[in-house]
């Protein structure tokens, strides 16, 4: 995992694998308050909260989001394709759909990185149209640099003011990097 040859493929590491964990947490008592406490469930069913993952770069944040909350939590995942040459963004679409139906759900989408807006506004306008009971955003890591349409973001990891390319804990470049436990800037030689 923490390979010579993927380390040597690293401009830096912007966010460590400690660091990573303790904002999962820190988001997942925010997320347990908010939806205890603070009134957020709206589920009349009184039904757990469902996490709903972007596939794949979400999964491991997902995963270890999940694993920290002292609430029942249930959870689905959707894939949907925004890039067509794996830079630029393009056409949003829907790979694979939820398993379960939302409607009267409370939800929260679960995302790794959230850079231009149109993947994550696309998904809430598909998400509001089956009518969830409530609808809010998770991301590890808002990449503002990269922002082209406003979005609303309920929880955020880290905010990325720069536009630099990230990989790993589930972000990938052409499939590889996604199982590295930290988030790293990939040198420019290893892009494209």
């Amino acid at each position: 995992m923490d390979s010579p040859q993927f380390e040597d493929r690293m401009a830096k590491i912007l966010f460590p694998k400690e660091e990573i964990l303790q904002r999962v947490k820190v988001i997942a008592a925010q997320i347990t308050t908010d939806y205890t406490q603070n009134g957020f469930a709206k589920d009349p069913k009184d039904r757990p909260l469902l996490l709903v993952g972007v596939l794949r770069g979400a999964l491991v944040f997902l995963a270890d989001l999940a694993r920290r909350f002292p609430i029942p939590v249930e959870y689905d995942l959707i894939s949907v394709s925004s890039y067509g040459n794996g830079t630029a963004p393009g056409a949003v679409r829907l790979v694979k759909d939820l398993e379960k139906p939302i409607e009267g759900r409370d939800v929260l989408l679960v995302e790794d990185i959230i850079d231009t807006g149109y993947t994550i506004e696309y998904l809430r306008r598909s998400f509001t149209a089956r009518n969830p009971a409530s609808f809010r955003v998770c991301t590890l890591v808002d990449k503002v640099a990269r922002r082209e349409t406003p979005t609303t973001i309920d929880y955020t990891g880290f905010a990325l003011e720069e536009d630099e390319f990230i990989v790993g804990y589930g972000m990938d470049y052409a499939e590889l990097y996604r199982n590295l436990p930290y988030i790293g800037v990939l040198k420019t030689e290893w892009i494209g």
